[in-house]
């Protein structure tokens, strides 16, 4: 089978990458910016240009897409919207566009921020969206134009993406700032008040390539099964990393003053994925001790 992976220079598409390379899949990586140093061919793609997308899925000639290209700067969407929809919704019914021209299999990933978090319970996927921000309109807006391009796409919903940086292996995302803090022996400011379902990048990457290669579709919550705090992933994390006495506090999401608005609760429901690859998602402990 060979793969065209979409932003393989971020953190879920180096994984999805150095996932599909070690099952032995011809992978073709395109990236934006920052040519990431992978063993096989690599393009360089702006995905808010059709022709580029459709020359270069020409040239690949993929038997299956994965699109990990976003703009998922919150805030920078909030004051860039005609940037995040040129990316999040243009460029992503580019990329179902010349899946379908290609007849490949496709694979688009949203988020959790969907959702407007007003629930209590982990959201299904039939959950109905309501956004809160410009990056969760314009990621909704995305989906809903794959599913207009693409006869058969695969939706994966993630949440608070975080893992290791692929090749280099650098920890990446929420610890990693747990974890300078830790170093230096500062406090360590941590929500209470939001909770989350954290999608590790590498489980992510496995649970995506999965549901390819059992011919999946439709739309699909790809998380950890663990609903937590920032507080308590923290905790989690400084645990896990050997940081006995690093300071936590704890904190509110109105301390901070930010430009985009975020959910207070977009804990995901695993059932159907769960159901579709006959396994279960990890934990986030499970997910740490891989991670550390």
């Amino acid at each position: 089978m060979r793969v065209l992976v979409v932003g393989a220079n971020g953190l879920l598409g180096g994984n999805v990458t150095s996932v599909a390379l070690n099952r032995g899949k011809a992978v073709v990586a395109a990236y934006h910016s920052g040519e990431p140093k992978f063993d096989c061919p690599s393009h360089q793609i702006d995905i808010t240009s059709s022709t580029a997308v459709d020359n270069l899925v020409t040239e690949a000639d993929p038997d299956a897409i994965v699109n990990c290209a976003a703009m998922t700067d919150v805030d920078g969407c909030e004051t860039d919207p005609e940037q995040a929809h040129a990316v999040n919704v243009d460029g992503a019914e580019h990329v179902a566009r010349a899946a379908d021209s290609a007849d490949a299999a496709l694979i688009h990933t949203s988020t959790d921020y969907v959702f407007g978090g007003e629930e209590t319970a982990p959201y299904s996927e039939t959950a109905e969206p309501a956004p809160k921000q410009v990056y969760g309109e314009s990621k909704l807006a995305g989906e809903r134009r794959v599913r207009e391009t693409h006869p058969d796409p695969l939706i994966a919903r993630l949440s608070f993406v975080y893992g290791r940086s692929l090749p280099d292996g650098s920890v990446s995302g929420f610890p990693a700032w747990v974890l300078e803090k830790a170093r230096k022996g500062d406090e360590i400011p941590l929500f209470t008040d939001q909770r989350v379902s954290p999608s590790y990048a590498k489980a992510t990457a496995k649970t995506l390539l999965d549901l390819l290669e059992a011919d999946q579709e439709g739309t699909f919550n790809v998380a950890s099964r663990s609903c937590v705090t920032p507080y308590e992933f923290g905790e989690q994390i400084v645990e896990e990393a050997g940081f006995a006495d690093a300071t936590l506090t704890e904190s509110s999401m109105n301390d901070i003053d930010r430009d985009a608005e975020r959910p207070q609760y977009t804990c995901l429901d695993t059932v159907a994925v769960e159901a579709a690859l006959d396994r279960p998602q990890s934990t986030l402990a499970e997910d740490l001790a891989d991670l550390l």
